[in-house]
């Protein structure tokens, strides 16, 4: 790995452990809330200790001026829920755009199982070609989706998600996305399919104790933190939920005791 490289990864983390927000959801939902007011939302995300913000390209000017000295992610794919289908993500950036945006580094999504997977896993390969040159991490959003994946089944499922993950570290990414399998003890499996460090993705929305509990969870199974947007950027407090998901990340404190730290309700 070059310095430069190198460096770049370490200004999307602390310590080897992640704590990324996600906030490319304009391009596929809108100006949903929490991202009307995206300086703002930056802002408090990253006051909350956010280490890094991720964003489309066309938003930087938006971010840079308010994210608080964390890192910067530029995605570079998206589809949106108003087309014929929201799994075939499409190239909406090169390398060389997003550094010119600020960047230190670049994402991109792959739907593995999709119909959509061998265009989208070309496209990951060329990504992290280009990536190599200038010395620019990638992190691979890299999901099980399709008719054969076996959501329905943990176990099974965490195997789909361990091939996914695999298949970002095959073809040259440095971090790797996907989904929750649901328990610490499936989740294991996708943690030991790669070498890289594998950040999980937020979900569906339930309490903030649940969700923090998921967190925790993902992390006694070898995770090494997180990269979740809606969960944040559209929480009643998104500063708040924030640093309880840090505390989980980085200091390993209970769900309960994070949440009551940030002052979030604890459901009984």
């Amino acid at each position: 790995m070059t310095a430069g490289k190198q460096a770049r990864l370490e200004r999307l983390g602390t310590g080897d452990r992640y704590v990324i927000v996600p906030m490319d959801h304009g391009i596929t939902l809108g100006a949903v809330d929490g991202l009307v007011d995206l300086e703002g939302t930056v802002n408090a995300v990253t006051r909350g200790g956010a280490d890094s913000i991720l964003t489309q390209r066309g938003v930087a000017d938006r971010v840079h001026p308010n994210k608080n000295g964390a890192g910067y992610v530029v995605h570079l794919n998206g589809s949106t829920s108003l087309g014929p289908d929201e799994n075939d993500k499409r190239r909406t950036a090169t390398v060389e755009d997003a550094i010119r945006a600020g960047a230190d580094a670049v994402s991109f999504h792959i739907n593995v199982g999709s119909e959509y997977e061998p265009d989208q896993l070309t496209e990951l390969a060329a990504v992290t070609s280009d990536a190599e040159r200038y010395g620019i991490p990638v992190l691979a959003m890299a999901y099980a989706r399709g008719h054969d994946v076996r959501d329905d089944d943990p176990a099974g499922f965490a195997e789909d998600l361990g091939h996914a993950v695999r298949l970002a570290e095959e073809v040259g990414a440095d971090i790797v996305k996907t989904a929750y399998s649901g328990t610490p003890e499936t989740f294991e499996r996708v943690v030991e399919s790669t070498a890289l460090p594998v950040v999980i993705a937020g979900g569906s929305k339930g309490t903030d104790v649940e969700t923090l509990s998921i967190v925790s969870g993902a992390m006694d199974a070898g995770a090494a933190g997180v990269s979740m947007g809606r969960s944040i950027f559209q929480h009643e407090d998104p500063e708040a939920i924030v640093s309880a998901v840090s505390a989980v990340v980085h200091e390993d404190v209970p769900a309960d005791e994070a949440a009551a730290a940030a002052g979030l309700a604890v459901e009984v």
